[in-house]
């Protein structure tokens, strides 16, 4: 009850705290849209429960990955060595991570290139179910989750902040899918941007797997920027309708 106590009174652990929710927020926002875009292809009575039902297990799993902390942290040991690199489980991880979400973006680019929008429906994407969807949201996040675990084992040692931290984050998340999903869905350019930003983050991952570390910030700007841009035209398209309705309907008159 001490430590606790002395946690509270802390400000250094405060400050860690916030530091830590910020970055699992940040860090969220990857999954985020990985989740928003893969739930938008299930029938709409199954997207909010499918996540729901894939964040609730992935805190749950996240929340079991800290009480093994001291063995995610011995991941990042080598385990064998090739092309220069010693290649630890983490780093086996986190590129089997990216080849996935690398694919998965991939397959999902060549689906809405290659397929009108007249044919598909909200069901589209081949044999999706919300139990194969929540599958690979809890893939998805075993890999974020790990790489977030030995970032934040460096921030401080404290495992209650980083379960606070943790389930702060991922409530954000549970709040924040069911409008981000609904905003895609509407913006259907937004889908093609967001599956830009899943290709960059696999590919990222891949690269921090071989040993190439790739500075987040550099990540998040270019993407902060990307998403800027797609507003700034969004506003443009929305403007011209406006603009060119009392011309059709003075027309029509």
């Amino acid at each position: 009850m001490d430590y606790f106590a002395a946690l509270v009174t802390d400000p250094a652990a405060w400050a860690a705290l916030a530091t830590l929710v910020v970055m699992e927020v940040v860090l969220g926002i990857d999954n985020l849209i990985f989740i928003s875009i893969l739930t938008n292809k299930l029938p709409l009575a199954h997207r909010e429960r499918t996540q729901r039902i894939g964040i609730g297990l992935a805190l749950v799993m996240r929340l079991g990955l800290l009480g093994t902390v001291a063995l995610i942290v011995r991941l990042t040991a080598p385990i064998f060595e090739a092309f220069g690199h010693g290649f630890s489980w983490r780093d086996l991880i986190l590129i089997a991570g990216g080849v996935f979400l690398v694919w998965k973006a991939t397959t999902e680019i060549h689906h809405h290139v290659s397929h009108d929008d007249s044919d598909a429906g909200p069901a589209t994407g081949g044999t999706l179910t919300p139990l194969s969807a929540i599958g690979q949201i809890l893939v998805l996040d075993l890999v974020f989750s790990i790489d977030s675990i030995v970032t934040a084992v460096g921030m401080t040692e404290h495992i209650p902040i980083m379960f606070v931290a943790v389930i702060a984050a991922v409530t954000v998340m549970l709040f924040a899918a069911g409008p981000l999903s609904r905003f895609i869905e509407r913006n259907p350019t937004i889908v093609m941007l967001a599956l830009g930003f899943l290709l960059v983050i696999g590919m990222t991952l891949i690269a921090e797997g071989f040993g190439s570390h790739v500075p987040k910030g550099y990540i998040y700007a270019a993407m902060a920027f990307s998403a800027l841009v797609e507003g700034l035209n969004m506003l443009a398209r929305k403007a011209k309708a406006r603009r060119s309705s009392p011309a059709r309907v003075s027309g029509d008159n």
